[in-house]
């Protein structure tokens, strides 16, 4: 017997699998969570749900983090959507850009904040301007990726961020559909397909 549930990512937990579908929920970016972003990837493409939700709803975190969540979802084999819910700022704007083409969703009373890397160097003189090189390498590194994602020239979100005077750029729904962060405004509805066996005696 088939069953078709409309249901919304947002949902947590199914009544008759706990498990399927598989929905990604970033809150935090460190390495636990992007040990867990890997293991759930990796469990959604033995469910044989369609898409792997990604729910963001975060301040942001670590950009090594960021860069292995984005390593999980370019090597998926299944599309990916991601929705946020709240907030993505930071790194959460940017994996939001990783969402499949048409699905990156917004809720509209969302928010989004862009800004520049930034990093709690101390130590040697030597050591500062070490790290603060490493921070502008990351930096145009992830901005240039998210630009391709949206459809931009390369420095785009580079010199968005120069003209805002480096300070955090806060964006609604609506400018991310502007400038391509965003395809969709609303929370989305999949339609997930559960077969139950049922045994008779």
């Amino acid at each position: 017997m088939k069953h078709i549930i409309n249901a919304s990512p947002l949902l947590k937990d199914y009544d008759l699998r706990d498990d399927f579908p598989v929905v990604i929920r970033v809150r935090n970016f460190n390495e636990v969570t992007a040990k867990d972003f890997s293991e759930k990837m990796a469990k959604a493409h033995n469910t044989g749900q369609p898409v792997v939700p990604v729910i963001i709803d975060s301040y942001g975190g670590q950009v090594h983090s960021l860069l292995s969540m984005i390593s999980d979802i370019q090597n998926s084999v299944l599309p990916v959507a991601t929705i946020v819910q709240g907030k993505a700022m930071s790194c959460g704007a940017i994996l939001m850009s990783f969402g499949n083409k048409g699905m990156r969703y917004m809720d509209p009373h969302a928010t989004v904040m862009i800004h520049d890397i930034s990093t709690g160097a101390w130590g040697k003189v030597e050591e500062i301007k070490a790290d603060a090189k490493e921070c502008e390498r990351l930096q145009k590194k992830v901005y240039y990726m998210m630009a391709a994602n949206c459809g931009k020239s390369k420095t785009y979100f580079l010199k968005m961020i120069h003209d805002k005077g480096h300070a955090d750029w806060y964006l609604d729904a609506d400018e991310c559909l502007e400038h391509g962060l965003a395809t969709s405004i609303g929370m989305p509805k999949f339609n997930v397909d559960i077969n139950v066996d049922i045994k008779f005696e």
